[in-house]
């Protein structure tokens, strides 16, 4: 089992859902958002070099596939969504537009987020493209596997390339669930 500084992956999720509880902070799948919460999040997305800019029209499309949305009251503490590729037949899943809130981000609530858009994801094509060495981490603790463009399918390369998802990688890293991994070189 994965360990984060000595405890398994699944105590330090289920910790985190411990925290959740006690802070009354509630973790809901949701399909629509209202139009300011989408700008805040777009704005949000254009100031944060960790992100990925997204306009809201995309945020709405990506809406359709579920949003992880994790709320205290009536203020968002940090989200997830599912952005859905489609790749010559086939549809891809993107988890994207991972934040949660500077003041709750020493409790693993991020990868509470990851493992619960994952999970959802368990059997279908989930494709994790990040920069940041925590997420790289967090993504192999979720039992997601490393992949090169080499390993990739050359049509799948040409329709990352298309749609502004091929990165340098070097500064980014792919990464793919057991479902996609398996099937990863054969995407035709």
């Amino acid at each position: 089992m994965e360990t984060i500084l000595g405890t398994d992956i699944i105590s330090v999720i289920n910790n985190a859902e411990i925290y959740c509880a006690k802070e009354n902070i509630e973790i809901k799948l949701v399909h629509k958002l209202p139009d300011e919460l989408l700008e805040t999040i777009s704005e949000r997305s254009k100031e944060l070099p960790t992100l990925y800019f997204v306009s809201v029209t995309l945020l709405k499309r990506r809406l359709k596939n579920g949003c992880f949305l994790m709320t205290q009251g009536t203020k968002v503490i940090g989200h997830i969504f599912a952005h859905e590729h489609h790749v010559k037949g086939h549809s891809v899943f993107e988890r994207s537009s991972l934040w949660v809130n500077r003041d709750f981000r020493n409790y693993n609530l991020g990868l509470l987020l990851m493992s619960r858009m994952t999970e959802l994801y368990t059997d279908k094509f989930l494709i994790s493209i990040a920069q940041t060495p925590k997420v790289h981490h967090y993504n192999e603790l979720l039992g997601m596997t490393h992949v090169r463009l080499a390993e990739m399918s050359k049509v799948l390369v040409d329709e990352l390339e298309k749609i502004g998802k091929l990165r340098d990688e070097l500064n980014y890293k792919y990464f793919v669930n057991p479902c996609f991994e398996s099937e990863i070189r054969e995407l035709k």
